[in-house]
């Protein structure tokens, strides 16, 4: 988890939100973007993809102004891994974060299996993990590998120091201090999504188109809604577990790690570990298919 956040792991740009940098007093250099800007705020955090470290001072307090002319503002560099269509999906969604505010530079997609052609949507396939691996300066990847289990394995392959995990939140997504959320890095959060309030995402959370996240919800490590799926209030998903598309899982419902809860299913009561569940309600399928 983000453990430097207070009550949320993204905030918005100037005026929607009222939050300082840690470091970023008067004077102060930012220590994540190495700043000093008038009024002791980093720009660079304005942008709600880059900045995790928030305190929120008083609403009485004004929203600081942006004095520094927008040139001044450098892109950092993202490399998408998974080129396939999760990993396209993924493209737009930081296409749309840059058409509201140029906070990325895209260099690349990376996949262990090539695509069939090495130009995708304009952006060129690099290479494998262990090409990433390689890389000699600061790089920050989306992990856009749709699998609970899959992902876990890719992000447990790269470990160059250089590489960073940003959590990604289409900008149509209310992520606001005043909604208690606390987001962990390395999130994907897409066009449609809705969460309320008090929710705790771990690690590499994917939350494909429309889905919903009820009131003190937790969702562990690795977890993946694929689209409409949707979580009740206080229901609590294990680490990797797998929501197919407009899966359902009720209020206070439990569900054990790396349980995949197939399409159009409904859960309403708690599930174990390692299982595969489908149906209205809910019944466990043995063998169990894993995903």
């Amino acid at each position: 988890m983000a453990t430097g956040s207070a009550d949320s792991a993204a905030h918005r740009g100037p005026g929607a939100g009222r939050a300082r940098h840690h470091g970023g007093r008067p004077g102060h250099h930012c220590r994540l973007h190495r700043l000093a800007p008038t009024g002791g705020v980093c720009y660079f955090c304005y942008f709600r993809t880059f900045c995790f470290l928030t305190v929120h001072i008083s609403s009485s307090s004004p929203a600081p102004a942006l004095t520094r002319p927008p040139e001044l503002v450098v892109p950092r560099q993202l490399a998408i891994f998974g080129a396939g269509g999760l990993g396209r999906e993924i493209l737009v969604l930081v296409r749309q974060l840059n058409a509201l505010r140029p906070t990325w530079e895209l260099t690349g997609f990376y996949d262990d299996q090539p695509p069939a052609t090495d130009l995708i949507h304009g952006l060129r396939y690099l290479g494998t993990a262990h090409d990433l691996n390689a890389t000699p300066t600061p790089l920050a990847v989306a992990v856009a590998v749709g699998s609970s289990r899959s992902r876990a394995a890719v992000v447990g392959r790269l470990t160059s120091p250089w590489l960073s995990f940003p959590t990604l939140i289409h900008p149509g997504v209310s992520t606001e201090s005043f909604q208690h959320l606390h987001i962990g890095p390395g999130c994907l959060i897409t066009q449609g999504c809705v969460l309320t309030t008090d929710i705790r995402l771990g690690r590499h959370v994917l939350l494909n188109l429309g889905c919903t996240v009820g009131h003190d919800a937790v969702l562990d490590d690795f977890c993946s809604l694929m689209p409409h799926a949707n979580v009740g209030g206080a229901a609590h998903l294990a680490e990797g577990v797998y929501l197919g598309t407009n899966a359902t899982v009720l209020n206070q419902v439990r569900v054990g790690a790396r349980t995949v809860l197939g399409a159009g299913a409904v859960a309403i009561r708690d599930l174990p570990a390692d299982c595969t569940a489908v149906g209205v309600p809910a019944r466990i399928l043995t063998p169990p298919v894993t995903r």
